[in-house]
């Protein structure tokens, strides 16, 4: 497909129906759903939640307790604040995340054991993702050094992350400024992520395209999430009590980790699409052209099958 020339605010919006033209056409968008698919992505999300639920939870109550004495918010009142929870909402998630006075705040090595293999899981779980997502042979607990690696970058990203986050808390317009802020740290975390789970398998150019849509459709998440979990919330703990806060945070990270398996299918893809384009492969703009007319061809005559059902069954004549 030949460059879209033209300056001006038409001509941007000319180059940009034609990128979205060209890496939206059937057929690349029919690779990623076969991508998709071949990695088993819902299932691969629900693995990655759950591992994240069983990883996580724990690693936010130790760090919580060893940190408590240092930050002014628990991490209960900072997941209150962050995403508006009031009511029964914000009353389950105070329970499930802050000990009681009662409960004695040291750590046992039992306990340190338990959180090292959940968080061993989750980054094989991760791990998983990118070597079926880039047709690499499984290393399993081999690449578990990588491993301990990447969960110190979690941890490190987390501490970046969250700090952002409370630098312009409760200034205006700071859900857009911290997104904005956050994102290159969240598609660098992103690329690092998939170049050391693989031990460096992938070289880190391949990865940047899943690391951008990653971040885009992350930045997407919260701001969406922002608004639907206080509901989300609220009603699984009316429903459920306590354990409905469970339900909740697992339906939340499921999500999420959606959005990162489907962005993995799609960087994986457009890696793919560069290295034919690379090799002079590129479709031509009559075959892009082609590819179109044809949905739109398609969708027009079962627009028009559909209304010439409704219209035969609304004057009671049989389909034929």
């Amino acid at each position: 497909m030949p460059p879209v020339t033209g300056g001006g605010p038409s001509g941007a919006r000319r180059r940009l129906a034609a990128a979205l033209t060209f890496w939206l056409r059937p057929a690349f968008a029919l690779r990623v759903v076969n991508r998709f698919q071949k990695i088993a992505g819902f299932d691969r999300a629900m693995a990655l939640a759950s591992s994240a639920l069983t990883a996580l939870v724990p690693l936010v109550l130790l760090v919580g307790t060893l940190l408590g004495s240092l930050v002014d918010q628990d991490v209960a009142e900072r997941l209150i604040e962050r995403y508006g929870l009031t009511g029964a909402g914000a009353d389950a998630v105070d329970r499930l995340f802050s000990p009681t006075g009662e409960t004695s705040t040291g750590v046992g090595v039992f306990g340190v054991v338990f959180l090292l293999i959940s968080l061993l899981s989750f980054a094989r779980a991760a791990q998983r993702l990118f070597e079926q997502a880039w047709d690499l042979k499984p290393l399993g607990v081999r690449n578990s050094r990588n491993g301990l690696w990447w969960i110190l970058g979690l941890g490190a990203y987390g501490l970046v992350d969250g700090w952002l986050a409370g630098l312009l808390a409760g200034g205006p317009r700071s859900g857009l400024l911290t997104g904005v802020l956050q994102a290159p740290v969240t598609a660098v975390f992103l690329v690092w992520s998939g170049w050391i789970l693989t031990a460096k398998r992938i070289p880190w150019r391949e990865l940047i395209p899943f690391g951008v849509t990653a971040t885009v459709m992350t930045t997407l998440y919260s701001w969406g999430a922002a608004l639907y979990l206080p509901r989300l919330f609220n009603t699984s703990v009316s429903r459920y009590g306590v354990v409905g806060a469970v339900f909740a945070l697992l339906s939340a990270l499921f999500t999420a980790m959606l959005a990162l398996v489907g962005s993995a299918a799609w960087g994986r893809e457009v890696t793919r699409e560069l290295d034919r384009i690379r090799s002079g492969l590129r479709p031509s703009e009559h075959e892009v052209r082609r590819q179109w007319d044809t949905v739109v061809e398609q969708t027009r005559s079962r627009w028009r099958s559909a209304r010439s059902h409704v219209s035969r069954r609304g004057s009671g004549r049989p389909d034929r």
